[in-house]
C-alpha cells in the first residue's frame, strides 16, 4: 500500500506494468496524479522525459477522476493499459477501496472500473469498423498480405492475417509506415493455440510509438470483430510483441470489457 499523502503532492510518478502479473512483462506506464494547475506543456515534457508508450496523468473531480494521456510525442484521447495502470495506483493507494467503482472522464469517453478479486475490470466504448481494401504495399511495408482490412477511429487501420505465424514474424518497416497510411495499425489473427482466441500487435509510428507492447484500446475494435468471427462474446487475447501480454475481453452492447492485471515496477520522488 502506497501513501495517500505522497501520491497527491505532485511529485511522485509511479511505473506500473499493465496487462502482466510479472514485472517487465506487459505495457510499462507512466502514472501521476496532479490537480489543475498542471499545465498541457509540462505535462507533454514529462511523458517525453519518461519516453514510454504513454504517461498517465489523474485530475482528482469530486467523486470523479479526469484522465489524459500523453506520449512522448503527443496526447492521445484513450489508451487502455495507462487507464489500467492507473486505476492499480488508485486502488494501492486507497484514494478508492477495492469495492469502489472509479469513474474515470477522458477525451475518448467516460470509463468504469472496478476490481474483481486479482482483476482490474475496465469498462470502454466499442470502436466502429468498416471494411477496406488492403492498402497498397501492405506486404513490402509490414511483412504479409492480409485476408481483410478494417479502418476504425482515431486513424486505426486493422488487418487480419491468414496465420498466427504471420504476426508473430512481420518485421514492419516503420519509416514507411506513416508515408503508406498505416501510421496507427493493428495486425490480428486467430490463435493456433487454447492459450488465447486470437492474437495481436500494435503499431503507431504516427505518434513515436514504433511497436506498443499490449495495447488495450486497441480491443475496444479487436473484440467486436473477433466476436464475431469467433462466435462468441468473451474471449482472451495474446498481444504477441516482445514483452507480450494478456487480456480477457468480452462484448457487451455498444460496450467492451476489458480484464488485466498490473504490477507496480518503481516510485519515483520528482527533484523539479
Amino acid at each position: 500500500m502506497f501513501n495517500k499523502e505522497e501520491v497527491m503532492n505532485k511529485k511522485t510518478i509511479y511505473q506500473v506494468d499493465a496487462f502482466t502479473d510479472e514485472p517487465f512483462k506487459g505495457n510499462p506506464a507512466g502514472v501521476m496524479i496532479i490537480d489543475e494547475s498542471i499545465t498541457d506543456e509540462w505535462m507533454q515534457n514529462m511523458a517525453a522525459e519518461m519516453n514510454l508508450s504513454e504517461t498517465a496523468f489523474i485530475i482528482p473531480s469530486g467523486n470523479d477522476f479526469r484522465i489524459r494521456y500523453f506520449t512522448p510525442t503527443a496526447e492521445v484521447p484513450l489508451c487502455g493499459h495507462a487507464t489500467l495502470a492507473s486505476a492499480h495506483v488508485i486502488f494501492k493507494t486507497g484514494l478508492r477501496n477495492e469495492n469502489d467503482v472509479i469513474n474515470f472522464k477522458a477525451k475518448g469517453g467516460d470509463l468504469k472500473i472496478s476490481k474483481q478479486a486479482d482483476w482490474i475490470v475496465m469498462n470502454f466504448p466499442k470502436y466502429p469498423l468498416t471494411k477496406i481494401a488492403v492498402p497498397a504495399n501492405f506486404n513490402e511495408t509490414i511483412g504479409f498480405e492480409p485476408i481483410e482490412g478494417y479502418s476504425s477511429i482515431y486513424n486505426w487501420i486493422v488487418a487480419v492475417a491468414g496465420t498466427e505465424a504471420e504476426i508473430r514474424n512481420a518485421e514492419p518497416d516503420f519509416e514507411r509506415m506513416t508515408a503508406d497510411g498505416l501510421g496507427h495499425l493493428m495486425i490480428t489473427a486467430k490463435s493456433d493455440s487454447d492459450i488465447a482466441g486470437f492474437v495481436v500487435r500494435c503499431f503507431a509510428p504516427a505518434l513515436g510509438i514504433n511497436e506498443d507492447p499490449v495495447t488495450g484500446s486497441a480491443h475496444c475494435a479487436l473484440t467486436p470483430l473477433w466476436a464475431e468471427k469467433l462466435g462468441k462474446t468473451e474471449m482472451d487475447s495474446m498481444q504477441v510483441s516482445k514483452r507480450t501480454g494478456k487480456l480477457k475481453v468480452k462484448l457487451v452492447g455498444d460496450r467492451v470489457e476489458i480484464k488485466g492485471n498490473a504490477v507496480t515496477v518503481f516510485v519515483a520522488e520528482l527533484m523539479i
